[in-house]
C-alpha cells in the first residue's frame, strides 16, 4: 500500500503554540502508522544540518515506514544546510518521512535553501502565523463558523478583549461555547461574556440585570460591590444605557400591539438575548424606562463633574429614579 505520508515537511512561523499542535499530531500518527520505535527525534539543542543528513543516510532494520522529527531549524545556517542537507534530501531512501519544526521569532528564520528543498523532494511546506490584532475577529467569526455557531463581530471582539490574541486561547474559548450552545446557535455579546469573561464581567452584568428589573437592593449591593473593586462608573454608564434602550424600544414596541414573536424575529441579538429583553421589557412599561434614561443622562452629567453631589451618590439616587 503506498504511504499518505510526504517525504518531508517543514511547519515554521511564529504561532509556536500552533506549531506545537502540530507537531503533537505528526508525531502521533507517525507512531500509529509506524510504533513507537519508527519515529526517531531530534530536539533543538542536539540538531544540526549535519547530524540530519547523517541521520536520512543511516541504514536501519526497522520494519516499514521509518520518521525523523527535528526541532529548532530556525537556527540552521543557511550555508549549512547547502552543504549537508540539500543533498541528502535529494537523495531520500524510500519509506522515510523528515519533519522540520521551527519555531520562528526576531531573526531567527528557516534557511531558505531548506524550504526549497524540501519542496524539490516533493514535500510540504506550512507557515503558521499569527494574525495581526486587527484581523483576529474576522478570524474568529471564520473558525466559530467551523463549529456549527454564528458569532456577530461585536462577540468576537469582545472574545478578544477578554481572552487575549492568542490564537490558540482563543480557539479553547469557541470550543467551550460550541459545547455549552451546541451547534446552529447565534452567539452575541452576552453569551461570550457568560463563557469569557471573568468574574468582574460577570458582575458588572449582574448589575445591569438588576437595574434592569428593576431590583432596587440587589442593582444597590451589586453597585457598591462593583465601586470597591475599583471599577469606574464612566464605564457602567455606556452599558447599562445600552441595555435600558434596548428594553424601552421593544416596551414601546408590545405596548404598541405587535406580537413578541414578530418583534423577537427582526432584533438584531442572538435568540437567548431576544428572550431575556423581551422578559424585562413585559416586566416594566415604556414609560417607566423613559424616565430610566432620562435618570441616567443626568448622571453621565453627575460623572463628569457637572453635579453639586458626588459620583456615588448621584449613582444611587439615579439606580432609585431608576427601580422606582
Amino acid at each position: 500500500m503506498t504511504s499518505s505520508f510526504r517525504p518531508a515537511y517543514l511547519i515554521h512561523g511564529d504561532d509556536h503554540g500552533r506549531i506545537g499542535e502540530r507537531r503533537a499530531n505528526l508525531r502521533r500518527m507517525a507512531e500509529g502508522a509506524a510504533g513507537a520505535g519508527g519515529v526517531e527525534l531530534l530536539d533543538a539543542d542536539a540538531a544540526t544540518p549535519e547530524l540530519v543528513a547523517a541521520g536520512l543516510n543511516t541504514m536501519t532494520f526497522a520494519m516499514g515506514h521509518r520518521f525523523l522529527i527535528v526541532d529548532g531549524v530556525e537556527r540552521f545556517k543557511d550555508a549549512d544546510v547547502k552543504a549537508a542537507l540539500v543533498p541528502a534530501l535529494a537523495a531520500m531512501p524510500p519509506d522515510t518521512t523528515v519533519a522540520f519544526f521551527a519555531r520562528e521569532d526576531g531573526r531567527a528564520k528557516v534557511p531558505p535553501s531548506l524550504a526549497a528543498a524540501v519542496k524539490a523532494c516533493g514535500g510540504v511546506v506550512a507557515v503558521e502565523q499569527t494574525l495581526k490584532a486587527r484581523e483576529l475577529p474576522r478570524w474568529i467569526v471564520q473558525e466559530a463558523a467551523k463549529l456549527g455557531l454564528e458569532l456577530d463581530g461585536g462577540a468576537a471582539r469582545v472574545l478578544v478583549e477578554h481572552v487575549g490574541e492568542r490564537q490558540q486561547r482563543l480557539l479553547r474559548e469557541l470550543e467551550k461555547l460550541a459545547l455549552e450552545w451546541g451547534p446552529g446557535t447565534r452567539l452575541g455579546v452576552e453569551e461570550v461574556e457568560a463563557v469569557a469573561a471573568p468574574s468582574a464581567e460577570h458582575q458588572v452584568w449582574g448589575f445591569i440585570d438588576a437595574l434592569v428589573s428593576r431590583d432596587r437592593a440587589a442593582a444597590v449591593r451589586a453597585y457598591l460591590e462593583l465601586r470597591a473593586q475599583g471599577e469606574a462608573l464612566p464605564r457602567l454608564i455606556p452599558l447599562m444605557a445600552k441595555r435600558l434602550r434596548e428594553v424601552h424600544a421593544i416596551a414601546a414596541r408590545l405596548e404598541a400591539g405587535e406580537s413578541a414573536a414578530a418583534l423577537k424575529a427582526t432584533l438584531k441579538l442572538s435568540p437567548y438575548a431576544a428572550d431575556r429583553r423581551i422578559k424585562d421589557a413585559r416586566g416594566s412599561d415604556a414609560d417607566a424606562l423613559r424616565r430610566a434614561i432620562i435618570a441616567l443622562a443626568d448622571l453621565e452629567l453627575a460623572s463628569r463633574g457637572l453635579a453639586d453631589v458626588a459620583e456615588d451618590t448621584a449613582a444611587l439616587r439615579a439606580i432609585d429614579a431608576i427601580a422606582a
